[in-house]
């Protein structure tokens, strides 16, 4: 993993359902990026103290989308770590009223109930001011209402999280397909040396990144594309 950044949760590390979790070790605090499902927080927990970081040092978590994969363990984060919970306003929205549909939770099967966010990010990109150093976001719609990527230059490199790049565009929870392509374009014009993913794991160098987002916009539009008679 890159220098200062350390996936701290993910299927293949403490439960199927957690997305991937990365923690930034920032000069005076440090920073979640998703908080995952929440089922193996402890293991979550003791992988952080192994990076040497404090959990009472992580000030913020970013999350990244509304789905429960990301956000379900968000609530006790700030409650055991102090954290404050950052999110786009559209997604606070379906987290604030603890929607069941659009948080994907009825596909976990479990119930998901309101919560609330610390700070709310708005318009379609800026930075997340850190004591430790800035992050930007983007405003990426297409996945989710608010979904966002994040995205830092560190050692002249672009680190991109861009979760769920890969995920499928389902009716169920109101994707915007013709909105996530434009998203896509956006990312694409970021031209990140690393993407740190939220399901698939991390790629470098640039071209590898680009290849894995263009994949995924080949793949969505022949989904679309007219079949033959």
């Amino acid at each position: 993993m890159i220098k200062g950044i350390f996936r701290v949760a993910g299927p293949d590390i403490t439960d199927r359902r957690d997305c991937n979790v990365y923690l930034l070790d920032l000069d005076r605090e440090a920073v979640l990026i998703d908080t995952g499902f929440g089922a193996a927080f402890d293991r979550m927990v003791a992988n952080i103290t192994d990076r040497g970081v404090p959990p009472s040092r992580i000030s913020y978590a970013i999350l990244t989308h509304c789905h429960v994969d990301h956000i379900a363990a968000a609530a006790r984060v700030r409650e055991e770590f102090g954290s404050r919970l950052v999110m786009h306003d559209l997604d606070a929205e379906i987290v604030e009223r603890g929607d069941n549909r659009l948080t994907a939770a009825f596909c976990f099967e479990m119930v998901f109930s309101p919560l609330a966010i610390d700070v709310r990010l708005t318009g379609s990109g800026g930075n997340v001011a850190l004591a430790g150093g800035d992050l930007s976001f983007l405003h990426i719609p297409g996945h989710t209402p608010g979904s966002i990527a994040l995205y830092a230059d560190s050692g002249g490199k672009r680190i991109l999280f861009g979760q769920d790049i890969a995920a499928p565009l389902l009716e169920d929870f109101d994707c915007d397909k013709a909105a996530w392509r434009l998203s896509m374009a956006k990312l694409l014009a970021l031209k990140a040396d690393i993407l740190c993913d939220g399901h698939s794991g991390v790629y470098q160098p640039a071209g590898a990144v680009a290849a894995y987002i263009r994949h995924f916009i080949k793949l969505y539009g022949e989904e679309d594309a007219p079949r033959a008679p």
